[in-house]
């Protein structure tokens, strides 16, 4: 039998030959720094039940394959807007809903005043457990300064999150359905007439797994989005989030193990669901930040993907806060400083 090591190790040297990243997952995203809303919690007045319907034109999730998406026609729309969160000096803050494979997806709309149209920015969120996840958490900080920087900024609830509908086929599809849902929410800005979006002008980011989510997406969709960027990203090898996250216990990890085994057993799963062999279709430059402190998206990661990434040809830029932890704390201002100066740049 392989040590945990082993099995990484033998993951990353498989990846590279194809080529040429949770109970138990990243701690929950911190309380933001910012006051939250202050209606609290919500449940948007706009969000229609929840369906029980399954996915519209669903992927084979039999064998979970992120190049089953590659390419597919995603169809997201219907942005729908509900009722107001909060009004600030710079923007305004409400629920809204839109539609993802089907399912009706929650999120939070955060527009600039004024005419526009404005740049935007799809957010998604890290990983909270989400029966204990409410509609707009996880990146409340960088959503509210985005707007007050000029950027209409979408926080994704993620299907089986908050009033998103349920997938029952998520976790069998290795999860790949989060990605369809950021895509998604790009398609539903383009096209609503009741935002101010300059459909030229987005871009997608995320935390931990969001980071993760935001790089499948690129890879799904090249050309959908004008930039990325990934704060304290998970590893582009899920043969590494479960050496990290999924020592027992409950959860989707503990739940892959059960239904594939491990790694060691049965590496191929892991390795189909993986972003790092397929780096290269990517189009879009790429914006990693993460911690040197960070002991839950280990830096080890951060480095193997921007070295993968380059390798591969895309635009990667990698920049390091020394001291910082997984959820940033001091420095978050000077990585929201870069993030603007960075789409600024590369949205115009």
């Amino acid at each position: 039998m392989w040590t945990r090591a082993g099995v990484v190790a033998a993951a990353t040297a498989l990846a590279l030959g194809l080529s040429a990243c949770t109970s138990g997952e990243p701690a929950s995203e911190p309380s933001p720094t910012l006051p939250e809303p202050v209606e609290g919690s919500p449940s948007a007045s706009a969000t229609p039940t929840p369906t029980a319907e399954p996915p519209a034109d669903p992927v084979d999730t039999s064998n979970p394959d992120i190049a089953s998406y590659f390419d597919k026609r995603f169809t997201g729309g219907d942005l729908r807007l509900g009722r107001v969160r909060e009004r600030q000096p710079t923007y305004t803050s409400r629920n809204v809903t839109f539609t993802s494979e089907g399912l009706t997806i929650s999120g939070v709309l955060n527009v600039p005043r004024g005419r526009g149209p404005f740049p935007a920015v799809v957010l998604v969120h890290g990983y909270i457990p989400p029966d204990s996840y409410e509609q707009g958490q996880g990146m409340t900080r960088e959503r509210g300064y985005l707007a007050d920087k000029g950027f209409i900024a979408l926080h994704v609830d993620l299907r089986n999150h908050a009033a998103s509908d349920d997938d029952p086929r998520l976790d069998r599809g290795f999860r790949l359905g989060y990605a369809a849902d950021a895509i998604n929410a790009v398609h539903a800005l383009r096209a609503t007439t009741d935002v101010p979006v300059d459909d030229d002008r987005i871009a997608l980011a995320g935390r931990s797994m969001g980071g993760g989510v935001v790089v499948q997406a690129l890879e799904m969709a090249p050309g959908l989005v004008g930039a990325g960027v990934v704060f304290s990203g998970v590893s582009s090898l899920e043969a590494d989030n479960w050496a990290q996250y999924g020592d027992g216990g409950s959860g989707f990890w503990s739940d892959a193990e059960r239904r594939w085994g491990t790694p060691d057993e049965n590496p191929e799963p892991y390795l189909r669901a993986s972003t790092r062999p397929h780096l290269g279709r990517i189009t879009e430059p790429l914006l990693m930040h993460h911690g040197t402190l960070d002991d839950q998206t280990p830096p080890r990661w951060a480095r193997a993907t921007e070295r993968a990434a380059k390798q591969a040809g895309v635009d990667v830029t990698l920049r390091w806060y020394e001291g910082e932890g997984h959820a940033f704390g001091p420095q978050f201002p000077a990585a929201m400083s870069r993030t603007v100066r960075f789409l600024t740049r590369e949205l115009n």
